[in-house]
C-alpha cells in the first residue's frame, strides 16, 4: 500500500537560468516571515545551493559549492524524504531533471512554472500534467522586462523581473504566488506544531521562534551575540530537543551545551532526530571528505568538510570517523545537515581550546565569519572569526 501524506509539496519547475533558485529563496523568505513552516528542498544533484549561496560572501560561496553529485545514489533517499516529509515543502526541481530525477514530481502535489518562453512553459506544463500536479501559478520570467500581474484566478499569472543571484523576487505576480501559497500551507500550522511538540524525545523543547521573540528579535534575527544570553537561559548537561529554523552555530552550541546527556533536534525529512555519534579516526574511507589547514597571519585551524556524494543518508554517518582536532582550537566549515553539525561539535568541543562554526552569511571582513560555539581558552563565545584567519 502506498504512503499517503497529506502535506503539500509544491514543485518549482522551469529551464535553466530561469531564475527558480531566486523565486524558492524569496519564497521561503516571504513564508518564514509569516511565520508558515514550510522546507525548501533543492531536488537535483544538490551542489550546496541553500540560503546560504544567495546571502554568502561570493569569494567563499566558490570555495564551498559542490558542484553536483557523482552519482544518482543520492535519488531514493531524495525520493523517500520528499514522500515522508514533515512539513510542506517547496521543492525546486532544477533545470535538466533526468527521467529518473523526474520521479520525484510523483510525490509533490502542486506546481509553480517559471519559464522564459512559451515553448519552455509548454514542456514543464507537460510534466506537471503528466505527474498530476495542481498548478498554483504560471509565470513568465523576464530579465530585463517589468513585473507584472495578469490573473489570480484559477492560477496566478504574470511577469517576474530580474530574478539575479543576489536579488529577491518582487512585484505584484510575486506577492499573489505568496498570498496563494500561504492560504494553502497556514490551515497546517497548528496541527502539525502540536504533534511535532507533543512527540519530542526530550522533556525540555526549545521553540526557536518564540526563544528568539524573547530576546527581542524576529525568527528570522538571530545573531552571535544571542548566544551566551541562550546558553544561560537553558540548563547545561541536560537533555534537550530544538524546534525550529536557526543557524547552524546555535544548533552546534546548544548541541554541546547538553553533553553529556542526549540532544535532539527537529529535521523536515526525518522527524526528531539525535545527530550520529561520530569518533576519531582514519577518515579516509566513508561519505565525508575533510581537509585541515591553517589560514592567516595567526595561524588558526580550520577544518573544511566536504561531501562529495552531496545528499547524505544520517544512517551511514553513525559511527564514522573523522580527524582529531588540533588542541589549540578549531573552525569547522562546509555545507552540511544541521544533524551534522551538531554531531561534529559534540564529538570535537571537549577535546580542543575552543571550536567555532562557519555561516557564510555572517561578515567578518570579506572573508565570512565563524561563531565560537564552545571555549575553555581563547575566543569567548559568540565571538565572530574570519574565516581566513586573519
Amino acid at each position: 500500500m502506498e504512503f499517503y501524506n497529506p502535506l503539500p509539496a509544491v514543485a518549482i519547475g522551469g529551464p535553466p537560468h530561469s531564475g527558480k533558485s531566486v523565486l524558492a529563496y524569496s519564497l521561503t523568505r516571504a513564508l518564514r516571515a509569516r511565520s508558515i513552516p514550510h522546507y525548501l528542498l533543492r531536488a537535483y544533484p544538490p551542489d550546496g545551493e541553500g540560503d546560504w549561496f544567495l546571502e554568502g560572501e561570493p569569494d567563499l560561496v566558490r570555495h564551498l559549492r559542490i558542484k553536483g553529485a557523482a552519482s544518482d545514489r543520492w535519488l531514493p533517499l531524495l525520493r523517500q524524504d520528499v514522500a515522508r516529509r514533515h512539513l510542506p515543502l517547496i521543492v525546486d526541481m532544477g533545470g535538466l531533471p533526468t527521467p529518473e530525477q523526474e520521479s520525484i514530481l510523483d510525490e509533490c502535489t502542486h506546481g509553480i512554472l517559471l519559464t522564459p518562453s512559451e515553448a519552455a512553459r509548454r514542456e514543464w506544463a507537460g510534466r506537471f500534467a503528466a505527474h498530476g500536479l495542481v498548478l498554483l501559478a504560471d509565470l513568465r520570467s523576464d530579465l530585463t522586462g517589468e513585473n507584472r500581474l495578469e490573473a489570480t484566478e484559477p492560477v496566478v499569472r504574470g511577469v517576474l523581473a530580474g530574478l539575479e543571484r543576489g536579488k529577491t523576487a518582487s512585484g505584484p505576480a510575486f506577492g499573489a504566488l505568496v498570498e496563494r501559497l500561504a492560504a494553502l500551507l497556514r490551515p497546517f500550522a497548528p496541527d502539525l506544531y502540536r504533534r511535532h511538540m507533543a512527540t519530542a524525545p526530550a522533556e525540555l523543547t526549545v521553540d526557536l521562534d518564540r526563544l528568539v521573540r524573547r530576546l527581542g528579535r524576529e525568527p528570522t534575527g538571530w545573531r552571535p551575540e544571542d548566544l551566551p544570553a541562550v546558553l544561560d537561559y537553558l540548563p547545561a548537561g541536560e537533555p534537550l530537543a530544538l524546534y525550529g529554523r536557526g543557524p547552524n552555530w546555535l544548533y552546534a552550541a546548544v548541541a554541546v551545551h547538553a553533553l553529556p546527556s542526549p540532544f535532539y533536534l527537529f529535521d523536515a525529512r526525518l522527524g526528531w532526530a539525535a545527530p550520529p555519534t561520530l569518533r576519531i579516526g582514519d577518515p579516509s574511507i566513508g561519505p565525508l571528505r575533510v581537509e585541515i589547514r591553517r589560514e592567516g597571519t595567526a595561524p588558526i585551524p580550520r577544518m573544511d568538510v566536504f561531501l562529495p556524494e552531496a545528499y547524505l543518508d544520517i544512517t551511514e554517518i553513525e559511527g564514522l570517523a573523522v580527524p582529531a582536532p588540533p588542541p589549540e582550537g578549531l573552525m569547522l566549515s562546509g555545507k552540511l545537515p544541521l544533524w551534522l553539525w551538531a554531531g561534529l561539535a559534540r564529538l570535537y568541543a571537549p577535546q580542543t581550546a575552543w571550536l567555532a562554526v562557519a555561516q557564510p552569511q555572517l561578515s567578518a571582513g570579506e572573508a565570512g565569519g565563524a561563531v565560537v560555539v564552545h571555549s575553555r581558552a581563547g575566543f569567548p563565545v559568540g565571538s565572530v572569526i574570519s574565516l581566513r584567519g586573519s
